[in-house]
């Protein structure tokens, strides 16, 4: 058990990475690019992973191990220390053009990977705390509404056409960001809408938190401005936005191609059918066990510890990383990835989707 709690330091490896990508006034500003997207991709080319689960014991000690949810909290002020270097850095005058733009991914790899990332774990949790610490990582990335449409929205409808960020079979990955980017935001504004006429709340009230994120994220923005001026300002909402299309490519492979039977009063029970799967050591530890995504959508309480292996669920090929920069050449991603939807279906596991 020992073990499977040190694996997860190596997420820590991350924000080094991008504070000294940050930090370098040379190309090696570009270093979290091409450790994470060149390097990552090619050792996950040649690594299957382990499809190992916990022992029933071994998952009720993990679930109830602080450790665990202590590696998730440590990196959330990271997160913000991240911030402020970069904009720090990116309003120094007599930097370079090019190595701007290479802090600026670096800040965007942390959106992405950090940030919503670990978001998206804390804002399953169900304790008051862990859910405002989603929030506020939400915050470094201008995406908060997205812990109101992932959780009420995207669990409901995914792998339907109902949810805007499942990829529908044959829809490029350019496509599909403008559709999951919109519907997400005008999701989140419905769901939060149908709350609170539920509990009888008025729309323009501070109990509208699809408001509270708005006035908070221009907050954010106005700050940046105050303090840095328009040139770093510009650069932080590309830095942001970098990590919203890292966020929206993952949904992109998740469920891409897979979909849900409808029945009479609504679709079946989502199954580890209907998620990607990934077993790719680096993706695992790196993203703490987002890409044991089949388990996630099964059972949506799961901590990241104890997402399991299930042999009836479609693999990618590789790790996300890797299937990431495959999806940007849709031509390659739907010759390869349309080819494995045909055949998954002749499986008696694929042969239940719709």
């Amino acid at each position: 058990m020992h073990s499977k709690k040190l694996k997860y330091i190596m997420a820590y490896l991350i924000p080094v990475l991008i504070v000294f990508s940050i930090f370098s006034e040379n190309v090696l500003s570009y270093s979290s690019v091409v450790v994470l997207f060149i390097f990552v991709p090619f050792i996950e080319l040649f690594t299957k992973g382990s499809i190992e689960n916990f022992s029933e014991i071994e998952e009720e000690i993990a679930k109830k191990d602080p450790v665990f949810d202590y590696l998730i909290y440590g990196l959330v002020p990271l997160q913000y220390i991240i911030l402020v270097c970069f904009l720090y850095k990116i309003n120094q005058n007599d930097l370079p053009l090019y190595v701007k733009i290479g802090v600026t991914t670096a800040y965007g790899m942390a959106c992405g990977i950090l940030g919503i990332n670990l978001a998206h774990e804390l804002g399953h949790r169900l304790t008051k705390h862990e859910r405002f610490l989603s929030k506020m990582l939400l915050l470094t990335s201008l995406y908060m509404h997205f812990y109101i449409e992932h959780n009420r929205g995207h669990h409901k409808n995914v792998s339907t056409d109902n949810d805007p960020a499942s990829g529908k079979l044959g829809e490029s990955i350019y496509t599909f960001y403008f559709r999951s980017i919109w519907g997400s935001w005008v999701s989140a504004w419905k769901l939060e809408k149908h709350k609170l006429t539920k509990n009888n709340q008025p729309f323009w009230s501070w109990h509208n938190e699809m408001l509270r994120f708005q006035f908070l994220q221009l907050l954010l923005i106005a700050i940046v401005f105050y303090l840095f001026g328009l040139q770093t300002l510009l650069f932080f909402l590309a830095g942001a936005f970098m990590g919203i299309l890292l966020l929206e490519t993952v949904n992109y492979i998740e469920h891409y191609g897979l979909r849900r039977n409808k029945k009479e009063n609504g679709f079946e029970k989502t199954q580890p059918i209907h998620s990607w799967n990934s077993n790719h050591p680096l993706g695992r530890m790196l993203l703490f066990e987002l890409s044991r995504h089949s388990d996630h959508h099964y059972m949506a309480s799961r901590k990241y510890q104890v997402l399991r292996h299930f042999d009836e669920s479609p693999q990618l090929p590789t790790g996300y990383p890797g299937m990431m920069l495959l999806s940007l050449i849709p031509p390659l991603w739907f010759k390869i990835m349309n080819n494995k939807i045909h055949l998954y279906k002749t499986t008696l596991a694929g042969k239940a989707l719709a």
